[in-house]
């Protein structure tokens, strides 16, 4: 997916867009000169809006371009959003709208252009239109490529485009301009959601999936010629009046493509903050203008405030901005998984799980598919929070241990073949039948019992047998292969996939090497056995996450895919060879309950292992053993990051509650965010590190993080 840090300029940029928008409603230069104006604001200016939309292409669309799998519910969501913010703006401007009579013997037909097309109050066309771009987008991408896509795309900007800035081309000929006159009754302007926004939500979408990047200077080089093309082609529209409207220039689209890839050139953090900020910067900027010129009346300040169009952007700029602080702050937290709100808390990066999905797939076969191991939690992530960002992914093949844990999924509307890899005892049969859970056939006893229980229900029981390869755990040994056709002959299984498990892949080395594909070699035997017997060989899958990074050609239509799509391996040894590859999902997080003062001498915590050697300040953090903190970390192994620097833990780890000196950390007070596992400023501690300190895997460590976690994906 896409390197955060690469777009964290983009918000920052959109506080600029935001007052590139606030220039154009108040004409910041009209009051030295009406040419110099209109350069920036009928021309300059017009960068945001495409800037918005966009960034909306880049982080929505890119699936449903090329991925061809995304998840509808997920695009729903968004238009459902957007149509409800728009609804929301489009109540709070009722009293303007009346004060000025703009809705006054207003017909059904004027009432859906304004709705649908212009906007409720003028800068509200933005939202109906973002609702129209992209649904048509999304219904473009399921008929066509998406060179066909941005082709119409691009089409429908060009016809637009005669409607706008090159309106004065074609009045004069009868037949088009007839066209247009009919086009402008249901809507006043082309610049909207069917002729505008389309072609930029296509392009943000296609940098987003591309990842392109190019080096600063020759960006900013091409920003430069394709911006003093476009002000060029604004001021001669403008000089021969051509211009019906001037928002869409030829110019623009190279504009806004060097534009972006100049903005990313910039590797900043992604700041919500600012995001939140420009967007209600946006939405709340003609009120502002109200509120502007009103106190400027009240207080005699209109030559000053209003009358020079400067100064009254910068007020209304300034104004909106404030405005817009104190908004986000008041409804900053109030959110029910808001983790300001917590004790302790895990934070899952979707773009990080959305990367590494992409990157696994790219080790598959061209027919391949991943099969998400969710087991234990999902490794401690959250089994249902993952498992749905998996399924707007398009993943529908999932493996879990046990029938609880396949029911906890199905109850909260997972969707796909949920694989169960263990033993489920035949009292719980029930939950295969209720929840369409897969069964593992462990060896042939056991499928007859589960060709009894299909026999009962009077249904097929869906499988999937398990071969012994050289694991010698679950499965039947694949030189049995007699016994493995009598599993086929159960008439009441319906076998799904046939797979087995690589015991020592996570090497290439030579004793490693020869063991795997050994163990590849018995399970393909296996499979000609079968099809020399009649019977029709199903799905197969033998690679884990080690066997499908280390060993590509022993690949199958499914591959099991575990702690690589957290962005992790199972052992601290291999962390450099995948670290460019694979990006971690996970955070853990914690709250500094109190601040207190150590003296030398004085000992704390349990069985008071720790003693201060001097005059100390240690924090208690709202974090212990009982959430999944390994105890091992005790007594100075482990540490916390504060504030970007590192704190060691002091004394015994508690069940609820950790100590660590904080004497060398300035500014830390009671509510502050210690990060357990993840990035503080710049250090990190990753589950690699705590795995190396308590002596075990990653695996483990992240398995047995705690339920009482929240798991917040952002």
């Amino acid at each position: 997916m896409q390197d955060k840090k690469q777009w964290g300029a983009l918000d920052y940029f959109r506080i600029a867009a935001a007052c590139l928008v606030i220039a154009i409603h108040t004409a910041p230069l009209s009051s030295f000169s009406d040419e110099a104006d209109f350069v920036l604001t009928g021309i300059i200016a017009r960068v945001a809006v495409p800037f918005f939309f966009m960034v909306t292409g880049q982080f929505l669309l890119p699936a449903w371009l090329f991925e061809k799998k995304a998840d509808r519910a997920q695009i729903v969501r968004f238009i459902g959003k957007t149509l409800l913010l728009y609804g929301i703006a489009t109540v709070l401007y009722i009293p303007v709208n009346i004060y000025a009579d703009h809705w006054n013997d207003k017909g059904v037909a004027e009432a859906f252009r304004l709705l649908v097309f212009d906007g409720t109050f003028y800068h509200l066309w933005y939202l109906p239109a973002l609702a129209t771009g992209v649904s048509l987008i999304v219904f473009l991408s399921r008929k066509l490529s998406f060179h066909s896509v941005f082709g119409v795309g691009l089409l429908l900007y060009l016809v637009g485009l005669f409607g706008d800035s090159y309106f004065g081309m074609i009045r004069k000929v009868p037949v088009i301009s007839n066209i247009y006159d009919g086009m402008f009754s249901m809507f006043s302007y082309t610049r909207n959601g069917l002729f505008f926004a389309p072609v930029f939500l296509i392009m943000g979408a296609w940098i987003g999936h591309t990842r392109l990047l190019w080096k600063r200077n020759a960006v900013a080089a091409g920003l430069a010629v394709s911006l003093t093309a476009m002000v060029t082609e604004g001021m001669m529209l403008h000089h021969f009046e051509l211009q019906r409207h001037d928002s869409m220039y030829l110019s623009l689209l190279p504009c806004m493509f060097f534009l972006y890839l100049f903005i990313g050139s910039f590797r900043l953090k992604p700041n919500p903050f600012l995001r939140k900020t420009a967007t209600w910067m946006y939405l709340i900027h003609p009120a502002v203008i109200i509120l502007v010129r009103g106190a400027a009346k009240a207080f005699r300040l209109t030559g000053t405030l209003v009358n020079n169009s400067l100064l009254h952007f910068l007020a209304v700029s300034i104004g909106s901005a404030v405005i817009a602080v104190m908004i986000v702050l008041t409804f900053r937290g109030t959110g029910r998984n808001h983790p300001h709100r917590g004790r302790a808390w895990i934070e899952l990066d979707r773009e990080n799980l959305r990367h590494n999905v992409s990157e696994l797939k790219k080790y598959l076969p061209e027919t391949g598919s991943l099969m998400a191991v969710v087991k234990a939690n999902a490794y401690g992530h959250g089994a249902v929070p993952v498992s749905k960002e998996l399924n707007r992914l398009g993943i529908k093949h999932f493996c879990v241990a046990s029938a609880s844990e396949g029911a906890e999924l199905r109850k909260h509307g997972i969707r796909g073949e949920i694989l169960i890899l263990g033993y489920t005892h035949p009292t719980d049969f029930r939950l295969l039948k209720r929840y369409r859970l897969t069964q593992t056939v462990v060896d042939v006893a056991y499928a007859r019992v589960l060709n009894l229980f299909g026999r009962q229900i009077g249904r097929k029981v869906p499988v999937h047998i398990k071969i012994d390869t050289g694991m010698h755990r679950l499965g039947e040994r694949s030189e049995k292969t007699e016994e493995i056709c009598d599993i086929f002959r159960c008439t009441n299984l319906k076998i799904q996939g046939i797979y087995t498990h690589l015991c020592n892949a996570e090497t290439v080395l030579p004793a490693n090497r020869q063991l795997t594909l050994e163990q590849g070699a018995a399970f393909f035997k296996v499979l000609e056995r079968i099809k020399e017997q009649g019977f029709c060989c199903p799905a197969i899958h033998l690679q884990a996450t080690d066997g499908l990074l280390n060993y590509p050609e022993l690949s199958g239509d499914f591959a099991r895919a575990g702690i690589a799509l957290y962005g992790m391996t199972s052992s601290p040894a291999d962390r450099m060879k995948w670290k460019d590859i694979l990006r971690p999902v996970l955070s853990v997080k914690a709250r500094v309950a109190v601040v207190k003062e150590l003296y030398q001498g004085e000992a704390a915590g349990y069985g008071l292992q720790y003693v201060a050697e001097r005059d100390s300040r240690i924090a208690v953090l709202t974090i212990g053993y009982g959430d999944g903190l390994p105890r091992a970390l005790s007594c100075g192994v482990g540490s916390v990051l504060l504030n970007g620097m590192e704190a060691p833990v002091i004394g015994r780890i508690c069940m609820d509650q950790t100590l660590v000196d904080i004497s060398g950390i300035p500014d830390v007070e009671p509510g502050d965010t210690a990060v357990i596992i993840g990035s503080s400023g710049n250090r990190e501690i990753t589950a690699y590190d705590v795995a190396e300190r308590t002596g075990t895997i990653t695996n483990e460590v992240l398995s047995r993080l705690g339920g009482r976690l929240e798991r917040i994906i952002i």
